[in-house]
């Protein structure tokens, strides 16, 4: 079998744009992120607007159980991740 660097690159090239992320999969996560940290603003927004007068009960208690499942899909979906990782460090190699 006569195997040349020059065929072995042209091969890794020809192959390397199939395996390279798309551009799309990085803008998911960062909206996703976006919008975790934007719900958690806003639910700090109206528990300090809720502090000094300015929002009402029921619109505090709206944005703390938003915040809330926020915080607890994100556990979830870190634990998750987390649990993968520890099932590809136990594959055998």
């Amino acid at each position: 079998m006569d195997v040349r660097t020059s065929f072995a690159a042209l091969q890794y090239a020809q192959t390397r744009p199939a395996t390279q992320p798309k551009p799309e999969g990085g803008d998911g996560f960062q909206k996703l992120a976006s919008d975790f940290a934007k719900t958690l603003a806003e639910g700090e927004n109206v528990a300090k607007d809720a502090m000094t007068g300015k929002a009402d009960a029921h619109s505090l208690v709206q944005a703390l159980a938003q915040t809330e499942l926020a915080v607890e899909t994100a556990v979830t979906v870190r634990d998750k991740v987390v649990e993968a990782y520890q099932e590809i460090l136990r594959m055998p190699v």
